[in-house]
């Protein structure tokens, strides 16, 4: 067993699945649930599927502990270092175990991913976090297991397994084109695949579709839920870590001044409190910022503020985040869509992916970057048709791959480069690091003694 600095993470880890499991025995009478899952297992998971719409909250919780349970069982038995982007990870699996991710359809992309680990010689713990991210191509397997006969789950195992194979290479060049402003690289990645997936499935007499399942009327009792869990991660963060308040706040108001850029190791940076603390906070804002635009608590947000909480672990906190969720408001004024659209509400929320533009340039342009996110999100998933769980991630790839040299050479006037390091490298590690100068990247962060 590796030596792993942050081994007591398994039992909150842990302690978080049982949370899930048990929203989900109290927010719906347990006997509907087995019918639920039943449901989430046998329904095409193109975007958008909230399994709150048509299995209920508590079934779509029950296999989001699931999922969750599963990841961990996986980081465990990999022996993945742990650090920040472990919580990513988790917020994400669970918060897309809302809509989107189950226990039948993630399966073959873990085992691609395990035969590339294999084909390279190299110990799966590397790769263990790209088996976790490239199920957002999952509706894929979902799809093609569903349709129809052994056919189709012979299909949807080996294209499943294609996926998980070939992701690791791609999305280790992807993230280094992306320069670090678009922190859902898988997203970017995966969205690339899934524009050949589409086109050649389509060619042999298989089109996906979109869909639109959207649970409403459940703004109250997620609201408690959600607030509950950030004021607890808060009130941990500040007061269960073994170290003064003030050295906390001190630490959080050291994170507020970093540009976010990936990748951005908060956990390893600042420390557990610092960043418990940034989970809650930027939590409450996710979902505030829902609320007050008139949107809905549902799987799908729900999954989203989830995103945010995990990513507040990797390169978001609430001073680059708010500029690129204002951006999106801006859009709303002038284009000619609504706020209240059920795409838009996630837009609102997954395009805190390009957060790091905003630290990184300033926050004009990251109000720029959500502006223009708001409206090529609502396409970029048309030609994939839905397949691609992280779309928004796929839409902030395009724009961050074209905003960073136009900014680097307009603005910064200097010639833009390609990003230098190995998107790997920096998961492999869970050794503390040295923050970089407040509102500089984090480029190569330098390792320093325990």
């Amino acid at each position: 067993m590796k030596s792993l600095r942050y081994q007591k993470m398994y039992r909150w880890l842990l302690a978080y699945v049982g949370c899930l499991l048990l929203a989900g025995l109290v927010l719906d009478d347990p006997r509907n649930i087995p019918a639920g899952l039943w449901t989430i297992l046998t329904t095409e998971d193109s975007l958008i599927t909230d399994y709150v719409a048509i299995a209920g909250p508590g079934a779509a919780l029950v296999n989001a502990a699931l999922v969750t349970l599963v990841s961990v069982g996986l980081l465990r038995l990999s022996e993945e270092p742990l650090n920040g982007y472990v919580l990513v990870e988790i917020g994400l699996m669970s918060g897309f175990a809302l809509f989107g991710k189950n226990l039948l359809n993630i399966w073959p992309i873990f085992l691609g991913t395990w035969l590339y680990s294999r084909y390279r010689r190299e110990p799966f713990s590397k790769y263990v976090s790209v088996a976790l991210m490239a199920t957002s191509l999952s509706p894929v397997v979902s799809f093609l297991c569903l349709s129809g006969g052994w056919l189709g789950w012979t299909a949807g195992l080996l294209v499943g397994a294609l996926i998980g194979f070939v992701l690791p290479p791609l999305s280790a060049y992807t993230f280094r084109i992306q320069n670090g402003m678009n922190l859902y690289n898988m997203g970017f990645a995966c969205g690339l695949l899934a524009m050949i997936l589409v086109p050649v499935m389509a060619s042999l007499g298989h089109s996906p579709s979109t869909a639109l399942y959207w649970a409403t009327g459940y703004d109250l009792p997620f609201g408690i839920a959600l607030g509950v869990l950030c004021t607890l991660l808060i009130l941990c963060g500040l007061l269960a870590c073994g170290k003064p308040v003030w050295a906390v706040w001190a630490g959080y108001r050291r994170l507020l001044q970093t540009t976010g850029r990936a990748p951005s190791d908060y956990l390893r940076m600042f420390g557990v409190a610092p960043v418990l603390v940034n989970m809650g906070v930027n939590g409450l804002i996710g979902m505030a910022f829902i609320l007050a635009t008139g949107g809905d608590l549902n799987g799908p947000t729900i999954g989203g503020i989830l995103t945010i909480m995990g990513f507040s672990a990797f390169g978001k906190h609430a001073g680059n985040i708010t500029p690129v969720m204002a951006g999106v408001f801006l859009g709303s004024i002038f284009m000619q869509w609504s706020l209240n659209d059920c795409s838009v509400q996630l837009a609102c929320l997954f395009c805190t992916t390009l957060a790091p533009i905003s630290g990184h340039f300033g926050w004009p342009f990251g109000v720029l970057a959500g502006f223009l996110h708001s409206s090529v999100v609502l396409h970029a998933g048309t030609p994939v048709e839905g397949i691609n769980l992280y779309n928004n991630g796929f839409s902030g790839g395009i724009i961050a791959t074209v905003l960073y040299p136009v900014l680097t050479t307009v603005f910064r006037h200097r010639n833009p480069v390609l990003q230098n390091e190995d998107y790997f490298e920096a998961l492999e590690e869970d050794s503390p690091i040295v923050p970089p100068p407040p509102h500089e990247d984090q480029e190569a962060g330098t390792e320093i003694d325990a």
